[in-house]
């Protein structure tokens, strides 16, 4: 039920929300949360699961469904009948006074995206209805060519502030629209990341649930945490509260990256350089490593240290070395010749500085790419991009890489991984 839907497997039009519950109480206390949502409070009917089987079994589903369970005497065959005239794609949450943590967890399995324990506060049905949207307007799961080995890059600043993050945006949504690859933009900055920033989008807490619980990870997961950018690009970001640091011996960054393989095409991370020191296999399956740099002489250090850590660390990882903001005419603390002697390797590109376009992209929410396009930035962006398209299905053919399957969301697509903090502190 819970599959990400296109309009195009339905002929009919949605609604965007509907329920069907088993008391006027239950009514009085959802249509005004729907109404500040936007939606028609006359779309809350009375009758709970078995008018919801009967009215879906001859109408179009819609984009939300609430079911209220309380006068089901079973509550998972009864969902199972749901599912079975519920299109894909519709979201389905359900509420029961039922308060067992075992019936919660099957009923996730089935397919709904929450069970709420009745009664339910407004602040409760908020969020989710927020989740419930968030769902729904996450990224489609797209199928890799049988042809493409996916590619997985990772980019680094060599210095904070050298540009890393915003490359790496721009490189990301270059391999979804020029490359047309099924993309994952993964931002690693968990407490400061701009990946969602910088394409004016909500991150979301995919990221932070998939850190507090890794196991809950899998390729639904992925469904559901991703923010959809664009048909080809989608976002995995956080800004976790900065007084709360994030516990993690690195397992879930990897299983991550494992499930974002077969899901998409392409993978870019944006990795901070503090992490290759703490989760070194995070590099374990990294075809190519963009390290991004000034031109000055701290950063010539930095690239020193960063180049032969992945010699050691990431052998199989093919390096491109970008030297970014770069001024146009003078100004530089160290001239390319002098940083290409020192770091005994060539800049492989060179990205001008253009406070204009980075003003503009900023504006827009916008990549550098995107609000840039037909300026000097946006084309050494481009070429980037292709280099590592190129590169990384070199890379990736050389070592009998085959291109992923994506994972099969069917009605009942499983959503385990999404379990809120009530039922995990029942079980």
């Amino acid at each position: 039920m819970n599959a990400p839907w296109s309009p195009t497997r339905s002929g009919a039009v949605r609604d965007p929300f509907t329920a069907y519950v088993c008391d006027e109480a239950t009514a009085e206390s959802i249509r005004p949360i729907a109404v500040e949502l936007g939606w028609a409070p006359d779309k809350v009917n009375k009758g709970g699961l078995r008018n919801a089987v009967q009215s879906l079994s001859v109408s179009a589903s819609p984009n939300i469904l609430f079911v209220d369970l309380s006068e089901s005497g079973d509550p998972l065959n009864d969902i199972n009948a749901l599912a079975e005239v519920c299109e894909p794609g519709t979201v389905v949450i359900a509420a029961g006074q039922v308060n067992d943590v075992r019936l919660y967890r099957d009923l996730v399995a089935s397919g709904i995206q929450d069970y709420l324990l009745k009664p339910f506060s407004p602040d409760q049905l908020r969020d989710a209805f927020a989740h419930a949207q968030a769902v729904f307007n996450a990224p489609k799961n797209i199928d890799a060519s049988a042809e493409r080995p996916h590619v997985m890059t990772a980019v680094v600043g060599a210095r904070g502030g050298a540009g890393a993050s915003t490359l790496a945006t721009s490189i990301a949504w270059l391999m979804g629209d020029k490359a047309q690859r099924s993309t994952a933009l993964l931002d690693l900055d968990v407490h400061f990341g701009t990946g969602a920033l910088a394409l004016d989008l909500e991150p979301g807490r995919g990221l932070t649930d998939a850190i507090e619980n890794p196991s809950r990870i899998d390729g639904l997961f992925i469904e559901r945490a991703m923010v959809k950018a664009n048909e080809k690009l989608a976002v995995l970001s956080a800004e976790a509260p900065i007084n709360q640091p994030m516990l993690t011996d690195g397992a879930a960054f990897y299983q991550l990256q494992e499930e974002l393989k077969a899901a998409f095409e392409c993978t870019v991370i944006d990795l901070p350089r503090s992490m290759l020191v703490a989760h070194p296999h995070l590099m374990n399956d990294v075809h190519a490593t963009v390290i991004v740099t000034e031109l000055t002489l701290a950063s010539a250090r930095d690239v020193i240290r960063l180049l032969s850590w992945l010699k050691s660390n990431a052998p199989q990882s093919s390096v491109i070395v970008v030297a970014n903001r770069v001024p146009i005419s003078g100004g530089l603390e160290i001239s390319r010749k002098d940083f290409e002697a020192s770091i005994e390797r060539k800049v492989d590109f060179i990205v001008p500085v253009d406070a204009k376009v980075a003003t503009q992209a900023a504006k827009l929410g916008k990549t550098l790419a995107e609000a840039g396009k037909g300026s000097k930035v946006a084309a050494a962006v481009l070429e980037i991009a292709n280099r590592l398209v190129a590169t990384g299905d070199e890379v990736a053919t050389a070592e009998g890489v085959k291109a992923p399957k994506s994972s099969l969301l069917g009605k009942l697509g499983s959503l385990r991984s999404m379990l809120p903090k009530k039922a995990a502190k029942a079980g």
